[in-house]
């Protein structure tokens, strides 16, 4: 029976081996008995300096961990999971990371076939238990030694090629059969069934399939001299950091309006389009323009995305994968492409601005806002004065809900700050897990903000804050309850019972519970006092901004009905 437990683990080394090979250096490992034999390899990997392990008691909350890996890393990320609803647990960071295209490789230990449908005890079936998220799904067989190692390699290889490709999850169900445990170490590395592999189990470097990246070259479009000295509008939605680089030099050069989303690096040179968007005079002005070019998706603003679906000119989508995106079923030409790469081929024809009012209603609202939201410290004029808690060199991430609304509203963040979300299915599971993943991923200071039942949603995952070391904010805006709801046109008693889910909850004895720092700020001078201390301190505060239950989004409310009736003339 020991040869049994010896072989799991000798299977089990070589597709970790394999996962290393193609980019991998993380591993987060949920506890279970039936994933022992990756559990023991993974750490023998890291024994070696190959790679590093992380746990968490879990799934759900280990699943958003290693998406905030790979977020801030940009390598795939491996989960070890035992068999049965552990796997379920996944589910929502599966959908997440292959809406957004992070990389992540599920590796789910599994019973036997012979006790699966039979009653067995954590059985479940797990084939396709992500239906058609993954970019590709291997169900593999009980480790024998019917099947060569050459195999398993290339198995694997073709499926790491295609996320390598498109990005996204890959799903590897691996069962294995008792005994799990007591194998024989010494016997693991010198089994005779490694022997054809054993230049690439020796050769670190070599990769069984090298796949070489399809060149796809962009290509300027045939009328680009015609469209470049029209009236255009250009937006721009999540882009990583370095497509956003000459962008918006690009779009003043020709002479376009430029509307830029808080997730795309670019120092917005007409903020607050959210608020001036509300006003309908602007933006029928706007919508004169003869072309619209959308680089990246993802995009917050509800006016932003109005003024997109109301648009019915010429339409051009720049993105780098090769989703479908029309939401407005526009006819659209749509190039897959980096933002860099198209504006490189395209150049901007020098032009006068074609439109000002939106430049002045722009301006109107950076004094507007700053009169509205007041000296005292609240959810919008933390959005507002966001840069303000911000560290030098460091990242934010946004959860979703009121908050990420209100800061892309209210807020002009420094060019080129990196910002990270969960905006692929915008749910508001695991935000606590992605921001511990990013900051242990990137090894920076960061802030995170998200709101109260965002908090209450992934309170287990508190405990993956206890593993950051360097200087991390998290920020709970206890507004008691789902605020974003206040937005809605729902009868008050039902919202207040069926959508806010109103609490009366604070986040002290949590931060006491979890080991945390925890800090609770009353006025801006008390805020910035207490994060001179938390930005020296290794390790994560917990700061709750206690608000009015209503404010945040009745100012929010009001400031658009106030600029939609604004006179421009």
């Amino acid at each position: 029976m020991k040869t049994i437990s010896t072989f799991n683990r000798t299977w089990a080394k070589v597709v970790l081996t394999a996962l290393i090979r193609y980019g991998v250096k993380h591993f987060c490992i949920a506890p279970g008995s039936r994933s022992t034999p990756l559990t023991l390899e993974a750490l023998r990997l890291k024994a070696q300096g190959l790679a590093e392990c992380h746990s968490h008691f879990d799934e759900r909350g280990l699943g958003f961990f290693a998406l905030g890996l790979a977020q801030s890393t940009h390598d795939p990320v491996a989960i070890i999971v035992t068999s049965g609803t552990a796997v379920a647990n996944l589910f929502p960071a599966v959908i997440e990371a292959s809406l957004t295209h992070q990389k992540l490789i599920v590796l789910s230990a599994d019973r036997p076939p012979e006790l699966i449908g039979c009653g067995a005890n954590q059985a479940i079936d797990q084939q396709r238990i992500f239906g058609n998220y993954p970019v590709a799904q291997l169900n593999l067989p009980k480790p024998s030694k019917d099947f060569s190692a050459n195999w398993l390699i290339a198995t694997l290889g073709q499926a790491c090629g295609e996320q390598t490709e498109k990005g996204g999850v890959l799903h590897f169900n691996a069962p294995f059969a008792e005994p799990l445990y007591e194998a024989d170490e010494a016997a693991i590395d010198t089994d005779s069934w490694l022997n054809p592999i054993q230049r690439w189990l020796n050769q670190p470097q070599m990769k069984w399939i090298d796949r070489q990246p399809t060149q796809k070259d962009v290509l300027m479009h045939e009328n680009w001299d015609y469209w470049r000295t029209k009236r255009g509008v250009v937006v721009v939605g999540k882009l990583p950091l370095e497509q956003g680089m000459g962008l918006k030099m690009w779009a003043e050069t020709l002479g376009w309006c430029l509307i830029s989303d808080v997730q795309s690096g670019i120092d917005a040179s007409l903020p607050y389009a959210d608020v001036w968007l509300s006003n309908k005079t602007v933006e029928q002005r706007l919508l004169q323009a003869d072309i619209v070019i959308q680089f990246g998706s993802q995009i917050v603003s509800k006016r932003v995305n109005q003024f997109l679906e109301a648009f019915k000119g010429e339409f051009w989508l720049v993105e780098q994968s090769q989703d479908y995106l029309n939401p407005y079923a526009h006819p659209q030409t749509r190039f897959v492409a980096k933002a860099h790469h198209f504006t490189r081929v395209h150049p901007p024809l020098r032009q006068k601005p074609w439109l000002l009012e939106p430049l002045a209603l722009s301006q109107f609202c950076a004094s507007f806002i700053e009169q509205q939201v007041g000296a005292n410290l609240n959810e919008a004029s933390l959005a507002h004065h966001i840069e303000h808690i911000l560290p030098a060199n460091g990242n934010l991430f946004l959860g979703n809900s009121l908050f990420v609304r209100l800061v892309d509203a209210l807020c002009k963040l420094p060019e080129g700050y990196p910002v990270y979300t969960n905006r692929g299915a915008s749910g508001i599971d695991g935000l606590i897990a992605t921001l511990a993943g990013v900051a242990k991923g990137s090894g920076v200071p960061t802030v995170g903000i998200i709101g109260d039942i965002s908090a209450l949603h992934d309170l287990n995952s508190m405990a993956l804050l206890r593993q950051i070391s360097q200087p991390t904010l998290l920020f709970v805006i206890n507004n008691n309850g789902g605020a974003i709801f206040d937005m809605l046109p729902v009868e008050p008693k039902v919202k207040d019972k069926f959508y806010r889910l109103s609490h009366n909850l604070e986040f002290s004895q949590i931060a006491t519970m979890f080991g945390i720092e925890y800090l609770r700020p009353y006025t801006w001078a008390d805020l910035g006092t207490k994060l001179k201390q938390a930005y020296i301190r290794k390790g994560v505060t917990i700061v709750e901004i206690k608000v009015n239950d209503h404010e945040g989004s009745t100012l929010y409310k009001s400031l658009l009905e106030q600029i939609s009736r604004a006179s421009i003339d």
